[in-house]
């Protein structure tokens, strides 16, 4: 069935209408979390397409999905679009003062604990690739290992803001994130240019290019933020300030990306600046209230569209169950990953740190993946590689937000009730 090509207003019409109506439902009838439950949605409507396809084959639904979303090109929607905006809404929340107690693990987990990660997963997977018989080469499995180390805590940090989590632990899991996305960004570019290309992966190279854009970041975000932060302080006129917000935001972006450095890490900086020094000594009550509140419904809105978009993308992969074994035995490898990757370091810095024994399962079981990790994959060119690493992270994410997602708030509970553990350290 051939489908009239959408504009862009068309395509963004019909996932938010999709994400307000599915979103209403599972607030009315199902009440999981919001996230969590458009995820499931988005996975059963795709199924239902293909169920579809397979008793009336003319409607062509599968089809006409995976057109869609082929059009749409989520890869490039969330990375040159959606994930500024998410990562400084993000950012703009967490509160600098509990970020600093918890700054040592979040620089180790976030650039140590990734690249080991990274590291871990990759030949890990190898081997899992070589025992099921599938023929992937040792750089494209590190590949794989850096798009899925990157964690994603949207819908688990409202799960541990009601169980009563400390706002430090909170910070903590909130800051590796937002500095993990950045960083696990950078190290997927440096392995998939050197796998795409088929140059020899120079560790030198590697790091040198990972300090220049992962700094430079650093310090574009600072200058951003500290721009935005001195115009909204010579004036008080509330809806400039969240105009200038917003081109902290866009300008930031569009800047890094030209100059090859790390957007990611620039937007998670610039929003803790604005989030923190901004709305302290920047704005009005009245502006703090606009400022904050915009972007908690951009970030809300995003989000659901973002979850929405993963479930629909299993539509993708639906037909290609030869990678099935291949995605379930990669959830605990990457799983495992996680847990070394957290625990070493955890255990080296308690004594530096006010974290509990408590933080060290809540940041492996809450260190969930998403968006960012299926937009990376699919951005892999196209041919059987590509498939069986969509395939696999696709398997990933999907356990990691309907199975990790929906349990970590009976983890923190059994923590509590635990004797010896306390929550606060």
């Amino acid at each position: 069935m051939d489908l009239p090509p959408l504009s862009a207003f068309d395509a963004a019409a019909i996932i938010v209408v999709m994400a307000a109506g599915l979103g209403y439902l599972n607030h009315r009838y199902l009440k999981l979390p919001h996230v969590i439950g458009l995820t499931i949605m988005g996975a059963a409507a795709s199924l239902i397409a293909v169920g579809t396809d397979l008793i009336i084959p003319t409607l062509s639904l599968a089809e006409g999905t995976e057109a869609f979303l082929s059009d749409l090109d989520f890869p490039d929607t969330l990375m040159q679009g959606m994930l500024s905006f998410l990562l400084f809404a993000g950012a703009l929340h967490v509160d600098l003062d509990e970020l600093k107690k918890g700054w040592l693990p979040i620089l180790v987990l976030s650039t140590i604990g990734v690249i080991t990660s990274t590291i871990i997963v990759g030949f890990l997977f190898f081997g899992l690739c070589n025992l099921i018989g599938v023929a992937i080469p040792l750089i494209w499995c590190l590949v794989f290992g850096a798009l899925i180390s990157p964690t994603d805590p949207v819908s688990v940090l409202g799960i541990l803001r009601r169980a009563a989590v400390p706002p430090t632990l909170q910070a903590t899991v909130a800051g590796e994130s937002l500095f993990n996305d950045g960083v696990g960004v950078v190290v997927f570019s440096i392995l998939s240019s050197a796998a795409i290309s088929g140059a020899d992966f120079s560790l030198s190279e590697g790091a040198r290019l990972f300090a220049a854009e992962a700094g430079g970041g650093i310090l574009l975000g600072l200058a951003a933020g500290y721009i935005g932060f001195r115009a909204m302080r010579a004036i008080d006129v509330y809806s400039i300030e969240v105009l200038i917000s917003l081109a902290v935001v866009m300008g930031g972006y569009a800047l890094a990306m030209h100059l090859h450095l790390a957007g990611p890490v620039a937007m998670a900086i610039a929003g803790l600046l604005i989030g923190n020094q901004g709305v302290t000594f920047a704005m009005s009550d009245i502006t703090r209230d606009y400022l904050l509140k915009f972007w908690e419904l951009i970030d809300e809105m995003l989000n659901s569209v973002l979850f929405l978009l993963i479930g629909l993308e299993i539509i993708v992969i639906a037909a290609r169950w030869e990678f099935l074994i291949l995605a379930l035995a990669a959830i605990p490898l990457v799983l495992a990953s996680r847990t070394l990757a957290v625990a070493g370091p955890m255990s080296l810095l308690r004594r530096f740190t006010p974290l509990s024994r408590a933080a060290t399962p809540i940041l492996v079981w809450g260190g969930l993946r998403g968006g960012i990790s299926i937009a990376l994959a699919l951005s892999l060119p196209a041919g059987p590689l590509r498939d069986a690493i969509l395939a696999t992270t696709y398997g990933v994410v999907l356990f990691s937000v309907l199975v990790q997602g929906a349990t970590v708030g009976r983890l923190v509970a059994w923590l509590k009730r635990r004797p010896g553990i306390e929550m606060a350290g």
